[in-house]
């Protein structure tokens, strides 16, 4: 039923015009919020940093622990590792004590472990040793500054002779410069290419870019702003980078392509940026309203790490949507009919006529739409397979390039102590009153937790259990064997926390706990992995709701959320077999396989789940236009598919280039993000987008808009894009009432109505 007032230009429409008349005023808004937040950014903002803080688990309760009971434990470690070519460390021991002394020093160090003095730090040949610093919070986000006073502090090793390196989390404050200015460079040119070519227009090709860049500009401020009172995860500019320039080009490029087939129909400049923002702006603003609420969907993982990152995608696509339906109608009013000028080529905007590609495209999958079918799911198929074999993990120090000092510091430890070295684990028992007044008892406690933990396959070493200084807590480390990647390590933790730990303490009075870096990360792996069915039921069913209250029609909903799974598993298997299988990893600057990090399966389902309902929503909303007009639904399919198509095809192609330009960045999590988004955005506007979505709409005909009539009283009236006016010079006129008899259809091949 079409919902379109009678009574006028609608909200949006006004909006629109209002926003084209007063260009001016809009432009200076958003430059003075640019302004804005840029100084707020630099006076008040925050730094970015990793922070896996998992409140009432294991790993979580036993730092607490440690923390509360052992002078000098808060704050984060990390080591500096000492290493000689030839001879040992203790060689150069005044070189060892200028160093400790110059970093004890610094601001924000709590305290430095000389290696020379403190026992288990000297690798057993002698020539590597660990300098552990204490730092009051996470090195890896303090001002890059920082890292010069941490080099002048250990300049007298250098000068000696010894190799120093730095290992997490102080390792990634030194490592190299991000690529990201250089992706989103790349982004920005492709899709000055991809406009330039599909469009011809320079200003129609430049107006998407600027409204973009100073979309993501205003994000970047406002995300530093927010990061001061709040942790938000070194990723987070990044991903707002990636979501930004994304769709804020999209989004653009869909309101200035609507605009240009206005004026080309005959329409005045400032009625077709109002009917513009009331017909595509609309289609935006449900768009990014899905992609916000997937983004949303993280925060209902009760992970802050992920719900951070969620927010920080969720204010790119909010602006980016607020953008586009301000600044865009503004500056569309500034150029006016010079939107189409120094153009490279013939402008086009919209397919008109049969002749066009896309039109002949949707007449060949209107004539074989069960092989269309076929073959699009076939395809998806193949690509889904590793999917299966997925195993999840923390890609640390190890997997990052030789070039990087922290991962230098990891081949460093795995040489001199053992692979298992870079993840001790420790054990921590917190034992009863009687226990701790009686010292016999604690030490026969003592002695029987290390014989069971010695036992146990997979362990390297153990170390005699000693007593926090109130002696509430016995405290061990277990070494593994194998390092933190290897699976072997995922099992002893879980065997340490869940058998040998109970087994070792049942009838003592006290209470066991696995912690350190590595139980930490294997915790927080087994968190999402347990979260992830929820997030995917919380989103689907989100998004199930939207579609249908927007489309009216539950079929068209329902098949919606079922393709973007389909796309989304292919987008899995795709980054299993790179980077976990090592198809082709080291291309992308991975040098062996390596698990897929924890948090990208949740991401990637939460961006792709949205971004492919964008172009759902663009797509159907044309198609939805031209039932309601015509009440015929393979004219409608084959009408919506060859008018939108070359506009998604394009916004793709864009979108596609700045995902995978991020690929140059230098942590390995971001690349699994951007080869998965970058696929999963290439599938949905090919395989899904021009066989899959069309062919199951021409099979199921009619189906395809049914709605029961009680369902529809009770849905909200929520028109994704209202069919156009006829007029092409004045406001929408009232729509006539529907006929009563179908009218006679334009006859197409294969014609099931």
């Amino acid at each position: 039923m079409n919902t379109a007032s009678t009574e006028g230009p609608g909200l949006l429409h006004r909006s629109g015009r209002w926003c084209a008349r007063h260009a001016w005023r809009i432009v200076t808004l958003w430059v003075l919020l640019l302004a804005g937040l840029g100084a707020a950014d630099h006076a008040w903002g925050g730094t970015f940093a990793d922070s896996f803080s998992l409140p009432g688990t294991g790993a979580q309760t036993g730092a607490d622990l440690i923390e509360a009971h052992t002078t000098g434990a808060g704050g984060t470690t990390a080591p500096l590792v000492l290493h000689t070519a030839g001879g040992t460390v203790a060689a150069h021991r005044e070189a060892v004590a200028a160093a400790v002394a110059g970093l004890d020093r610094l601001p924000d160090v709590l305290s430095v472990a000389d290696p020379l003095n403190t026992p288990g730090t000297v690798s057993p040949r002698g020539d590597t040793a660990r300098l552990t610093v204490r730092f009051d919070g996470n090195p890896a986000g303090f001002d890059p500054s920082y890292l010069a006073r941490v080099e002048a502090a250990v300049e007298p090793l250098r000068a000696d002779g010894v190799t120093v390196e730095y290992g997490e989390p102080l390792g990634q404050l030194a490592a190299a410069g991000s690529a990201d200015r250089v992706s989103e460079g790349i982004g920005l040119a492709v899709a000055v290419l991809v406009l330039l070519i599909g469009f011809g227009s320079v200003a129609a090709a430049g107006l998407p870019l600027l409204t973009a860049v100073l979309g993501l500009a205003v994000t970047l401020g406002a995300l530093g702003l927010l990061a001061g009172p709040f942790d938000f995860a070194r990723a987070s500019p990044t991903l707002a980078a990636m979501m930004g320039l994304g769709v804020g080009v999209d989004y653009a490029l869909f309101l200035a392509t609507r605009y240009r087939a206005l004026l080309h129909a005959g329409a005045e400049p400032e009625e077709a940026v109002g009917r513009t923002v009331a017909t595509s702006g609309r289609a935006v603003l449900v768009a990014a309203a899905t992609v916000a609420m997937a983004l949303g969907g993280l925060c209902a993982s009760g992970v802050g790490f992920i719900g951070t990152l969620g927010i920080a995608a969720g204010l790119s696509v909010v602006v980016a949507a607020a953008a586009s339906v301000t600044l865009t109608p503004a500056l569309l009013g500034l150029l006016g009919r010079r939107v189409d000028r120094l153009h490279v080529r013939t402008p086009v905007a919209e397919p008109t006529g049969a002749s066009d590609v896309w039109h002949r495209w949707a007449l060949g999958v209107a004539r074989r739409p069960w092989v269309s079918l076929a073959a699009g799911l076939l395809l998806l198929w193949v690509l889904a397979l590793p999917a299966a074999s997925m195993r999840l993990g923390h890609v640390d120090a190890g997997a990052q390039s030789t070039a990087r000092t922290d991962r230098r510091a990891y081949d460093l430890i795995t040489e001199g102590f053992g692979p298992g070295a870079n993840g001790p684990l420790t054990v921590v028992a917190q034992l009863d009153s009687g226990r701790i007044s009686d010292p016999a008892g604690r030490e026969d406690l003592a002695v029987s937790l290390r014989r069971e933990l010695t036992a146990v396959p997979g362990v390297a070493s153990v170390t005699a259990p000693v007593t926090s200084p109130d002696r509430a807590l016995l405290l061990t480390t277990v070494t593994p064997a194998t390092g933190t990647r290897d699976p072997a390590t995922a099992r002893l933790v879980h065997t340490l926390r869940d058998e040998t730990v109970p087994h070792a303490l049942a009838g003592t009075g006290a209470t066991g706990y696995v912690t350190g870096t590595a139980a930490a990360t294997q915790t927080f792996t087994d968190t999402l992995a347990a979260t992830l069915p929820r997030i995917v039921g919380v989103v689907v069913a989100a998004a199930f709701l939207l579609l249908l209250t927007v489309f009216r029609s539950p079929l068209i909903a329902l098949k919606a959320a079922v393709l973007n799974l389909f796309s989304i598993t292919a987008a899995y298997g795709v980054v299993v077999a790179v980077f976990q299988w090592g198809w082709g990893g080291a291309l992308f600057g991975v040098s062996e396989p390596v698990p897929v990090e924890s948090y990208v399966p949740m991401m990637m389902f939460a961006i792709v789940f949205g971004l492919s309902m964008d172009y759902e929503v663009f797509l159907l909303s044309r198609i939805r236009e031209v039932w309601l007009d015509r009440r015929d639904n393979h004219l409608a399919v084959a009408t919506g598919l060859a008018a939108t198509a070359r506009v998604i095809t394009c916004a793709a192609l864009i979108m596609t280039s700045v995902f995978l330009a991020f690929l140059l960045s230098t942590n390995v999590a971001v690349k699994m993000l951007a080869l998965g988004l970058g696929v999963s955005v290439v599938l949905d506007a090919t395989v899904v987008r021009l066989l899959l979505v069309p062919a199951s709409m021409y099979l199921f005909g009619r189906a395809n808009w049914w709605l029961p009539d009680r369902l529809d009283r009770l849905l909200p009236r929520l028109d994704p894009e209202g069919p156009a006016p006829a007029s092409t010079t004045g406001p929408a006129p009232a729509p006539a009432p529907e006929p009563t008899r179908e009218p006679t259809p334009v006859p197409l091949p294969g014609d099931r109505r």
